[in-house]
C-alpha cells in the first residue's frame, strides 16, 4: 500500500511538472510574439516618422525589420527546441524510473519468493529428520523399520546437502565463478548422473545416446555434474509421471553438443526470457507444490558461460522442453 501512495504520489508530480512546462512554454511562446509585434510596430512609427517608409510593404522589406523578424524567429526556434529538448529529458527520466521501479518490484518478489522456498525447503527436511529421530526415542523398532525410517532420514539429509550446496555455488557465482578445468570424461560422467537418478526415481524413464568417439572434455568436474544433475531433476520435477526424459551427447567440430529433453509441460516464450535469472520460479510461492528456490537454472546458466559456453531452449514434440548446451572442447 505504501508502495502504491509513493508511486501515485511521483506519477502526480511528473503530470503536473509536464502541465507546468507546457503552459510555460506556451506563455513564453506568446510573450515572445507580443514583443516581436511590439517591437516590429515601434519601429515601423520611427521610420515613418523619419520618412523613410510610406507603408508597411516597405517597411517590411528593411534591413531593421528583417534583423528583428531573424531574432523573432530565432528565439521562437529556442522556445521551441528548449521545450521539446525538456519534454524528451523528462519522459526518458520518466522511462527509466519507472524501468528501475518495475525492476525492483519484480526483484522484491523473487526475493520474497525466494525466502518462502527456503523456508520450506530448509523447514520440510528438518521436520522430517526429526520425527525419525523421535520416533527412534520413543519406540522399539524393527530392524527393517529403523532400516526404512534411516533411509527416509538419509535422503532428506541429501536434500539438505543439496541445497546448501546449491547456495554455496550461487554465492560463489556472485564473486565471479571460475572453474576449475580437469580432463573429464563427460559420457562416461552423464551415463553415472543417469543411472543414480534412475535409481532415485525408479517410477521415471531415462534414455542416453551419444556418439561413440567423444573426446574427453577440459571442464569442471563438479560444475558438470551440477548442469547435468539440475536439469535432469527440473526434467522430472515439471513432467507429469511417469517422466520420460531423454539425454543426447554429440560432437560438432570443436564442440560438445548437450540435449536434454522432456515431455513435460513446457516453458511459454514468455518464461523462456526469465528462467535462467536468480531466484526466478513460475507461479506464485504461495501456491506453488513444486519443491525447489529458483537457483538451479541460474546455476546452469552461469556455469555454461564459464565455460565459454551457451544454453538455449526450444520446444520439444508433441509437448515439453529441449535444453541445448555447447560447449567448446578444449586442448588439454
Amino acid at each position: 500500500m505504501e508502495n502504491l501512495k509513493l508511486r501515485l504520489l511521483s506519477n502526480f508530480v511528473i503530470v503536473f511538472l509536464l502541465l507546468a512546462f507546457g503552459w510555460w512554454s506556451i506563455l513564453l511562446y506568446t510573450k515572445n510574439k507580443d514583443a516581436f509585434i511590439a517591437k516590429s510596430n515601434y519601429l515601423q512609427i520611427v521610420l515613418a516618422a523619419k520618412g523613410d517608409i510610406a507603408n508597411r510593404i516597405e517597411f517590411e522589406k528593411t534591413v531593421d525589420f528583417k534583423e528583428l523578424e531573424s531574432n523573432y524567429k530565432r528565439q521562437e526556434w529556442m522556445i521551441l527546441g528548449e521545450a521539446l529538448f525538456f519534454i524528451l529529458s523528462l519522459v526518458i527520466g520518466i522511462y527509466i524510473i519507472n524501468r528501475g521501479y518495475n525492476r525492483e518490484m519484480i526483484a522484491a518478489q523473487e526475493r520474497r519468493n525466494f525466502l518462502l522456498s527456503i523456508t520450506h525447503e530448509l523447514k520440510s527436511p528438518i521436520s522430517s529428520i526429526r520425527l525419525v529421530l523421535e520416533t527412534f526415542l520413543k519406540r522399539d523398532l524393527e530392524k527393517n523399520q529403523i532400516n526404512q525410517l534411516s533411509g527416509t532420514a538419509l535422503e532428506e539429509t541429501e536434500r539438505l546437502t543439496t541445497l546448501v550446496e546449491d547456495l554455496l555455488l550461487a554465492a560463489k557465482m556472485e564473486n565471479h565463478y571460475e572453474p576449475v578445468l580437469e580432463s573429464v570424461d563427460a559420457v562416461d560422467l552423464i551415463d553415472q548422473l543417469v543411472k543414480r537418478l534412475q535409481a532415485k526415481f525408479p517410477k521415471a524413464h531415462f534414455s542416453f545416446r551419444h556418439d561413440g568417439q567423444i573426446p574427453h572434455i577440459m571442464a569442471d568436474k563438479t560444475g558438470l555434474t551440477s548442469i547435468t544433475l539440475n536439469l535432469l531433476e527440473n526434467a522430472i520435477k515439471y513432467s507429469p509421471a511417469p517422466a520420460k526424459i531423454e539425454v543426447a551427447a554429440n560432437q560438432n567440430g570443436s564442440f560438445l553438443l548437450l540435449d536434454f529433453l522432456d515431455q513435460g509441460y513446457g516453458i511459454t516464450e514468455k518464461e523462456k526470457k526469465k528462467i535462467f535469472r536468480k531466484f526466478y520460479r513460475t507461479g506464485s510461492e504461495d501456491t506453488r507444490s513444486t519443491k525447489g528456490t529458483g537457483l538451479g537454472l541460474y546455476i546452469v546458466k552461469e556455469i555454461v558461460e564459464a565455460h565459454q559456453g551457451k544454453i538455449t531452449i526450444q520446444d520439444n514434440q508433441p509437448r515439453g522442453s529441449i535444453f541445448k548446451i555447447k560447449l567448446p572442447l578444449k586442448d588439454e
